[in-house]
């Protein structure tokens, strides 16, 4: 009765908390006029904070690299955690013929056995049958559950809070009904006849997706053990943790190809691929879906979302000194090209929606086509157009590859047959 009492105490105000915010924000203005854009300059990926001209791999990873990351660390995502804690993985059911006999599917239980309160990682795996060697693999994490992404009832339901646009279920909790809720989003038969592993976790797993979400989420109740505060990281900065968690798994696990694994993201979990993919070189590959702002999106252009109107509805996604840009972006020390020069000298690929104006897809393709110079130093070949290609014609033919598709704020099959496409290219 307690515990009942205290989730529904926890989901209602979890709900009164979203719509304050998302009201407030609604009364921000927004700019969809590429007229009414200030003019803006873009900070010099290869000039260092001292001036210094960065000419050579050496000074990029061992000078700008180091501030870049710590600026994104102070003014918009926060630390990440520099100590380790013990971590277990227990494979808690095994099905040999998913799919049609095409897969193999397990669920893996990561836990922190140190930390008696501490949230658990519930990632879904499928593996290609029939595979010789180690495969590749695409790992993302999800919206609304594992059991979102298939209608196999044997999949478990997840116990983790979800937002409003999560379908069948009922208080931010999942029930039967949500089951393949977002399969159209996860094509994981398509991936497996292609030859690749498929590994995702409910976001909510790590950290509820709403203002207090820390409370019960890995940076409330792992502090002292991961050595931060929770005000010192942020909810992005906490789901992108739980993916490099998920990559100790892959790592040690024989039947997958840990130095090719592609992380994907959507939306704002495409945010925290970019992320994760900067503070943990381990993933081969990134891409980012519909990122928007705060993902692959140039915050200085004030087009759709701006640095105001996401923290003002999302204030936990971001640490406390990202507010104080909120009027002026043109103080603001980075911005994402550099977020996206990260990624280097691993392939990237940035995706926008053409009717997605609100994540700004032409700032996606400026700040993509920003990160040349940056892979040139690797001698990778970055994006050479100077034009936004038309609608469903990627562009780049080297380590940088970027699209804007036809419809709306999504991800489609449409996108991720793009995906394999390019990852079959450079990973053959």
């Amino acid at each position: 009765m307690k515990k009942s009492f205290f989730y529904s105490s926890f989901f209602i105000k979890a709900f009164l908390l979203t719509v304050g915010h998302r009201l407030l924000a609604q009364t921000i203005p927004v700019n969809y006029d590429e007229v009414a854009i200030p003019a803006y300059t873009l900070p010099d990926p290869l000039t260092a904070l001292n001036g210094k001209k960065i000419s050579n791999i050496n000074d990029w990873q061992n000078l700008r690299r180091p501030e870049i990351m710590q600026l994104f660390a102070e003014h918009v995502y926060g630390k990440m955690p520099a100590k380790t804690v013990a971590t277990h993985f227990e494979t808690t059911s095994t099905t040999p013929n998913a799919l049609n006999g095409l897969a193999t599917r397990q669920e893996i239980t990561i836990s922190f056995p140190e930390v008696s309160n501490a949230p658990r990682i519930y990632v879904l795996v499928y593996l290609p049958n029939g595979a010789v060697g180690k495969v590749p693999a695409f790992l993302g994490l999800n919206f609304c559950g594992n059991q979102c992404i298939s209608p196999d009832s044997t999949i478990r339901l997840s116990g983790s809070y979800a937002p409003d646009f999560c379908r069948g279920f009922v208080k931010n909790q999942a029930t039967e009904a949500s089951r393949a809720s977002q399969a159209d989003r996860w094509p994981v038969e398509m991936l497996i006849k292609q030859g690749f592993a498929v590994a995702t976790a409910h976001y909510g797993d790590l950290e509820p997706d709403f203002s207090e979400g820390w409370k019960t989420g890995i940076r409330g109740t792992m502090a002292e053990e991961l050595g931060l505060q929770p005000a010192e990281w942020s909810a992005i900065g906490a789901w992108a943790w739980g993916l490099s968690r998920i990559m100790d798994w892959i790592v040690q696990t024989p039947a997958l190809n840990a130095k090719e694994v592609a992380l994907v993201g959507h939306s704002r979990l495409g945010k925290a691929a970019l992320w994760a993919g900067a503070t943990d070189q381990r993933f081969g590959m990134v891409i980012s879906n519909n990122s928007g702002e705060g993902g692959a999106a140039l915050a200085k252009r004030e087009f759709g979302e701006t640095v105001k109107h996401i923290n003002t509805t999302f204030p936990h996604w971001f640490v406390e000194k990202f507010k104080t840009y909120n009027q002026n972006t043109a103080a603001l020390p980075v911005d994402q090209h550099l977020l996206l020069s990260l990624i280097a000298p691993r392939p990237l690929y940035v995706a926008s929606a053409q009717d997605d104006r609100w994540a700004d897809p032409k700032g996606e393709f400026l700040a993509t086509q920003a990160t040349a110079p940056v892979y040139e130093l690797y001698g990778k070949t970055g994006l050479k157009t100077s034009e936004m290609p038309p609608v469903d014609q990627p562009t780049g033919n080297g380590s940088v590859r970027y699209h804007i598709r036809t419809g709306k704020h999504d991800i489609t099959r449409y996108d991720w047959e793009q995906y394999v496409q390019f990852v079959k290219e450079l990973w053959p």
